[in-house]
């Protein structure tokens, strides 16, 4: 049994015409890990829950009278994207992923804020993005290689 009361403060909700395939592609391609999987009686995906480091993602069904958000169902559009950061691995978990089937839409490739970031797209349309810092940059020095103004950098 899976105890909720360890769930990090913040978490997504992302919503899949076939949640199942969803989930074993998850762990497949970005390796995520089944915290939970709730089904009704007629074997439906009620709701689940995948953990990646100390971060969780809901792993939803389309279900009548409840938002929908994927992309299928607002015209192959994105209102949203997911991005997870990685402690290391970046370019072996590009690999990973596009391996698994994913549609690597930005290589993997050093930002002016120090991160190295990569995105991909899943076989129902999700935007993903993966970064980790590939080295620690002042605001000023983002400032200067970005020409933007740069307010409340950590």
């Amino acid at each position: 049994m899976s105890d909720t009361s360890t769930r990090p403060v913040f978490g997504a909700a992302v919503y899949y015409r076939d949640p199942f395939a969803a989930l074993d592609w998850l762990e497949k391609a970005f390796g995520f890990t089944r915290q939970f999987v709730v089904t009704s009686p007629d074997g439906k995906l009620c709701h689940s829950e995948m953990r990646f480091e100390d971060g969780y993602l809901m792993i939803c069904g389309e279900w009548p009278g409840m938002p929908a958000s994927s992309p299928a169902a607002l015209d192959g559009k994105n209102t949203q994207s997911v991005h997870v950061q990685l402690k290391r691995g970046l370019n072996a978990h590009c690999e990973r992923a596009r391996n698994a089937g994913a549609k690597i839409v930005r290589e993997p490739e050093d930002q002016f804020y120090g991160d190295r970031v990569y995105a991909a797209v899943d076989p129902e349309g999700h935007v993903w993005s993966f970064g980790e810092t590939a080295r620690e940059v002042t605001r000023e020095e983002a400032e200067k290689a970005s020409g933007l103004k740069i307010d409340g950098w950590i």
